[in-house]
């Protein structure tokens, strides 16, 4: 089994994957710049850590129902960062909007990412055994799986913060519009959580 491949292709698809991070990526590099999507990129590394033992130890002997409130909770976050993101496209052309730290960047970077039950999900039931065959085999398959996977997932942000850094010398009605979708992307995201979060309750009851 390759795990340099398997690193490569699940962290490719779950860098590239819809969902809220990605979708805060292309919000925050549209509306202030390369750097501020760069800092919410790289999130994932200063979150998954404690995301991968809660996996391991804690979140696999919870009942269900607590990811699917962890999912309504991570939604209406999402949606918070939609109605924001949407005020400041308003107010793009009208007033300077304050660009964020970098505290802040990485604050919501790692709130949207603690929040969103699939890291969570996939390091319980995909991941952390992988890494655990993987380690028992050669301790050397098992970083190999680790850097690529990150590699790859932190890697494919970056070059989507990197190529959008450009999109923002558009004309300004383009950009304009750009923004506003980059809103709505946040918006259907957690919607889209939201909905997951409900029919997982329903599917319980």
């Amino acid at each position: 089994m390759s795990y340099v491949f398997l690193g490569f292709s699940l962290g490719l698809s779950a860098g590239l994957a819809p969902g809220p991070l990605l979708a805060l990526v292309i919000q925050r590099t549209l509306r202030h710049g390369v750097a501020s999507g760069l800092r919410i990129a790289i999130a994932p590394l200063l979150t998954d850590l404690p995301i991968v033992i809660l996996a391991i130890l804690v979140i696999s002997r919870l009942p269900e129902i607590w990811l699917h409130g962890m999912m309504a909770l991570g939604g209406l976050f999402v949606l918070w960062l939609a109605v924001e993101a949407w005020r400041e496209t308003a107010d793009a052309f009208t007033q300077n909007v304050e660009t964020p730290s970098a505290q802040q960047d990485f604050l919501r970077g790692m709130m949207v990412n603690f929040l969103n039950p699939h890291p969570y999900l996939f390091w319980g039931t995909v991941g952390a055994p992988l890494v655990i065959q993987a380690w028992n085999q050669n301790p050397w398959y098992a970083a190999e799986f680790i850097l690529f996977f990150y590699l790859f997932l932190i890697g494919s942000k970056v070059v989507l913060a990197l190529i959008l850094g450009r999109v923002r010398q558009l004309p300004p009605h383009l950009y304009h519009r750009l923004m506003q979708f980059s809103a709505l992307l946040l918006l259907i995201a957690g919607s889209i959580m939201l909905y997951s979060a409900w029919q997982g309750v329903m599917a319980i009851r």
